[in-house]
């Protein structure tokens, strides 16, 4: 007789599973030489499939050498702080036009956050693309876009 299914954290068997090759701390950079290919008695549900969905992340809380590797373990790179000084592009049927702001928030590559527009002081909502700089307006809307349907797809 049975109840549930078992969950896809109790497979069973050896199973192979990126592992972490020795102990990492929060936010350190994840680096391919942390990684190995390990057998285990089971897996974590969010267990990537591929060593290049973790490299370069950031580890989010320490970590035992030989654990399983998640993806609630590691996130994307901060490159805005709250507070940092950034430079906001519009872009739109070929006009581009720049201005600075200053982060409300902090923000990850990719990933939406609120910005102060220096001289009229209005707040808008903008994407992070890299160290310093963010988009506003229809590229950022796109940038969304694609992130909610990178997300959706897993």
């Amino acid at each position: 007789k049975g109840g549930a299914a078992p969950a896809a954290s109790a497979a069973r068997g050896n199973i192979e599973v990126l592992t972490y090759a020795r102990s990492l701390s929060a936010g350190e950079v994840v680096q391919p030489q942390d990684l190995v290919w390990a057998k285990v008695a089971a897996a974590p549900v969010d267990a990537p499939r591929d060593a290049d969905a973790v490299i370069g992340m950031v580890v989010r809380r320490p970590l035992r050498e030989g654990a399983a590797v998640s993806a609630r373990d590691v996130a994307a790179p901060q490159v805005i702080a709250a507070g940092d000084l950034i430079t906001l592009t519009y872009q739109d049927a070929g006009i581009t036009l720049t201005m600075k702001a200053k982060a409300r928030a902090r923000a990850s590559l990719g990933e939406a956050f609120a910005a102060e527009n220096l001289s009229s002081k209005r707040v808008v909502q903008a994407v992070a693309t890299g160290p310093g700089q963010a988009a506003v307006g229809p590229a950022a809307d796109q940038m969304m876009a694609q992130s909610a349907l990178r997300f959706a797809a897993r």
